[in-house]
């Protein structure tokens, strides 16, 4: 009960962090996520509203990363597994502990796409003296991918620019 409690509060401190840095231009750069075990940024204004992971129904004929639809604030939006997108792989199974952390995270209402990314946990806000090291994306790496980043621990965050994510062939083609 202790640690609902807690999430509910960090949640709470979260969107309000989220909230003063996108008006005030703090600053914040990144709203930071994990995925598929790995660590992601993604541009603030790129990121729009973040929902508690509930019902998503499933769509047929789908490719395995599309998990289906969910019904979010009266409408009905696409469900991406950003991890399995990103890796290329089968959608992890999660946990009943797992699924409680996991959020959708919708793209800004500036980008049009009814959409949400499924990821594994929110790990707030990030900007860009949290970071000692930036690289370029590789040649070969998708077209989403922009820097990525290393942390005083060592850890890589890699930045997805979202906008750049709508826009990709991959991304828009869900049939399989």
């Amino acid at each position: 009960m202790a640690s609902r409690e807690a999430l509910r509060a960090f949640q709470s401190r979260l969107a309000g962090r989220l909230q003063e840095a996108r008006t005030s231009g703090t600053a914040a750069a990144w709203l930071a996520v994990e995925a598929a075990g790995a660590r992601y940024l993604f541009p603030l204004n790129h990121a729009g509203e973040i929902f508690p992971c509930g019902p998503i129904y499933p769509v047929p004929h789908v490719k395995e990363w599309f998990l289906g639809v969910a019904n979010l604030r009266g409408g009905v939006s696409g469900v991406v597994d950003l991890g399995a997108f990103v890796t290329h792989s089968h959608p992890l199974p999660r946990s009943d502990v797992a699924q409680t952390q996991s959020r959708l995270v919708a793209f800004s209402d500036a980008l049009n796409l009814n959409c949400v990314v499924l990821i594994d946990k929110l790990l707030g806000l990030k900007s860009l003296e949290s970071f000692v090291e930036s690289t370029p994306a590789a040649a070969e790496s998708p077209n989403f991918f922009g820097h990525s980043y290393a942390d005083l621990q060592g850890v890589i965050w890699q930045e997805i620019n979202l906008q750049a994510l709508t826009l990709n062939p991959q991304f828009l083609s869900i049939s399989a």
